[in-house]
């Protein structure tokens, strides 16, 4: 593994602390609704068993890429889209006229974009199906998400564990005859704990198959996705992730994102920053480009 600190991993380092620190540092009132003689204390999370309930701490079904642990009702849905534009906002190698240039395209609006859309349906009690197809390299990834914990007195935390398979060229359905699909699939865990009913800590070890490039040895990339949400007040929160490589194939720097978040009804908004315009786990294993910050945003409406 590149044994090199680049400016990108110290960032999400950094913002993963100063998340933990304030979470700590912020005692939440005490909530009117709360029956009398019934006293909420820190480690206490107010989680309901019905899963179509409405859970500020958890209000949408992933980070900024990385996937979390909210249950989907049976017969539910939800549609996501994601837009990373391609513009770097940072200023590197002596950019000229660098700020200007990106206020005139409005920070990277004008320079298109890697878009993603995903749908993903309760297929059965604690059983999701995901189907998302991103416009980079035509990607189809398809999914289960099963969510095996629900974190309550009994659990002290949630657990979901995911399995994928992802596609280029619209999953082999377009590829050219010259080529070869690209095929990989995926197996994970997504551990989540809240805090204090205002953090919650994200815990994600993943494998995924071939990521090496098309031509190339086959090769696997082991991750560890790391990543938080901030409540700052009753529908907007503070996110954010790093997936470091811990085996297999490394490349580049660990991707990282983060986000400010807005809940508004069944609609969840968030202002993106990454280092990677990827969405699917192979491109989020891949890596992050060094030096890099591209704006984007989330959109999801849930459907129950």
């Amino acid at each position: 593994m590149n044994r090199r600190t680049s400016a990108s991993t110290v960032i999400a380092s950094i913002f993963l602390l100063l998340l933990s620190a304030a979470a700590g540092a912020q005692q939440p009132p005490p909530d009117p609704q709360d029956p009398p003689g019934v006293t909420i204390t820190k480690a206490t999370p107010q989680a309901s068993d019905d899963p179509a309930a409405l859970d500020p701490l958890e209000p949408d079904f992933s980070l900024v890429n990385l996937p979390s642990t909210l249950r989907l009702p049976v017969r539910g849905w939800d549609f996501h889209l994601t837009h990373r534009f391609n513009q770097n906002l940072l200023c590197v190698n002596n950019e000229p006229n660098c700020l200007s240039h990106k206020v005139q395209t409005l920070f990277g609006l004008d320079t298109g974009a890697n878009i993603g859309l995903e749908f993903r349906f309760g297929v059965a009690r604690n059983l999701q199906a995901v189907v998302h197809r991103t416009s980079l390299s035509q990607i189809i990834q398809v999914a289960l998400q099963y969510d095996a914990w629900h974190q309550n007195d009994s659990h002290p935390v949630s657990i979901s564990g995911i399995a994928s398979i992802e596609g280029d060229h619209n999953l082999g359905a377009s590829t050219p005859d010259n080529e070869d699909t690209h095929y990989s699939p995926a197996l994970g865990l997504v551990v989540s704990r809240k805090v204090a009913n205002r953090l919650v800590v994200y815990l994600e070890p993943f494998w995924i198959h071939n990521t090496a490039g098309v031509g190339l040895p086959t090769r696997d990339t082991g991750m560890l996705g790391v990543g938080g949400r901030l409540k700052l007040s009753s529908s907007v929160n503070l996110v954010g992730e790093v997936a470091p490589r811990i085996g297999g194939l490394t490349t580049r720097d660990p991707q990282f994102g983060f986000a400010l978040e807005k809940r508004v009804g069944g609609h969840v908004f968030s202002l993106t920053f990454t280092n990677n315009p990827g969405t699917t786990f192979r491109q989020i294993s891949t890596g992050g480009n060094p030096e890099t910050l591209n704006l984007g945003f989330n959109l999801s409406r849930k459907f129950y």
